[in-house]
């Protein structure tokens, strides 16, 4: 079929209602499925269960030093899983820090103690007139919603292929003093897909903000989560790239296994240089005795290193592959060279980004919700919801079964096709 902006307004009108009588059809198979969030599906979570049988009553909780990991302590965790996160994160041992089990809440924690009490001796945000923060668009929604939540002003930034637009960063950055912090995903971005390249880390590097107190909040959310044993993406270790460049202090460095072992029941870290982990620690210590040590111990005893790691994460690899490809697949099927929609192909993370005809997106979501698909809301992946162009989608392959992947996949073509066949024909109407 040729391109729908080259069709005759009749032609237009016919194909409306072969498509609204397919919608129809779809309709009437009451379907009940989401793929609204990223969630790992059952066979995912299944992979972990033998977490559950290396600790039992019987076992030596205690860790390598010695320090009975039941009891109060070692605030920046244990040894073995400082090292397993630490190979992990690509970063030494002795610049990270490792928490609960959400790397969110650390990042929540980082804003709120900026906030109410500054970063490394400058002014506490809540005592100046304007904060601002760049996001990275489109992007991660939770992100979005921490810094919204102190109040703080949040400003899009385009990512590109390469990473965010690092000429309108710079210039941000180095120009305007209230910009205190900037949120990346820098491999395989929720939602594009895409991972930084070397000259972008680089950039990063080497940023001279006119805030003392910037900072780079990195979410290595994805830094293992590969769907290809030998295409993969490489992305530079930030937190080297900013000490050779003689900025060690510009950049936080999360992660955690969350979507690795159970979401909600995983360890989390937090990398930095010695100077901001001297300050972190000093809060920290007034905040809690220790985080869970009989999880880290659990990890650590489950994998046994990192290779153990990188094994578990070829299974998670299994599973995801082929949902991804069914998606694109039916994608490129139903509408490769129609000229109404475009989509990544991403190598490794959890999301599909998705892109309808300017003014399209929240349409083609309500048209999926009323037969029965559930997808994130449109608009989602920038801040406050509002995509200034009305066309991002972001497509989340993890969870339902490959069946009902194809269904929905298939449902979302057919709604991208008919609000684009009504937007060209309500537009021709106007110009006529």
């Amino acid at each position: 079929m040729k391109p729908y902006a080259e069709m005759t307004r009749d032609e237009l009108s016919e194909l409306r209602t072969e498509l609204r009588a397919q919608y129809k059809k779809m309709q009437s198979k009451d379907l009940n499925l989401n793929m609204a969030r990223g969630k790992p599906g059952a066979d995912q979570l299944d992979l972990s269960m033998g977490m559950m049988d290396v600790l039992n009553s019987d076992s030596d909780l205690r860790c390598e030093d010695g320090a009975d990991c039941r009891n109060y302590g070692v605030l920046d965790g244990i040894p073995e899983a400082l090292e397993l996160m630490s190979d992990m994160m690509e970063v030494p041992k002795d610049h990270l820090i490792i928490y609960g089990n959400s790397s969110l809440n650390i990042m929540y924690d980082q804003v709120s103690r900026s906030y109410s009490h500054g970063v490394m001796g400058s002014t506490p945000w809540c005592k100046l007139d304007k904060v601002k923060f760049l996001c990275v668009v489109p992007g991660y929604d939770r992100h979005f919603r921490i810094t919204e939540y102190f109040g703080i002003e949040n400003v899009p930034v385009p990512m590109l292929e390469t990473g965010p637009d690092m000429d309108m960063v710079e210039k941000l950055v180095s120009e305007d003093e209230s910009i205190k912090g900037i949120w990346c995903v820098p491999k395989y971005s929720n939602p594009t897909g895409n991972s930084y390249s070397d000259e972008t880390v680089r950039r990063f590097a080497r940023l001279e903000p006119a805030a003392n107190d910037f900072r780079i909040y990195w979410d290595n959310a994805y830094t293992v989560h590969h769907l290809y044993d030998i295409d993969q993406d490489s992305v530079i270790e930030i937190l080297a790239e900013c000490k050779r460049a003689g900025n060690p202090d510009l950049v936080y460095k999360f992660a955690s296994t969350s979507k690795i072992t159970f979401p909600g029941s995983g360890i989390a870290a937090l990398a930095a240089s010695l100077n901001n982990l001297e300050e972190i620690r000093a809060q920290l210590s007034t905040q809690t005795i220790g985080h869970d040590k009989v999880n880290q111990l659990r990890h650590v005893r489950f994998f046994g290193d990192i290779h153990g790691l990188v094994e578990h994460m070829r299974k998670h690899a299994d599973i995801l592959r082929p949902k991804f490809e069914a998606v694109e697949d039916i994608l490129e099927e139903e509408l490769g060279g129609l000229g109404i929609a475009r989509w990544t192909c991403p190598k490794g993370g959890y999301f599909i980004s998705f892109d309808t005809m300017e003014g399209c997106a929240k349409e083609v979501v309500r048209k999926c919700a009323k037969a029965g698909v559930v997808m994130t809301p449109a608009g989602a992946t920038f801040p406050a919801g509002k995509d200034p162009h009305d066309s991002n989608i972001r497509i989340a392959p993890s969870f339902p079964p490959v069946d009902d992947l194809k269904t929905a996949a298939r449902l979302l073509a057919l709604c991208t096709k008919l609000t684009a066949v009504e937007k060209l024909l309500e537009e021709t109407r106007e110009d006529a």
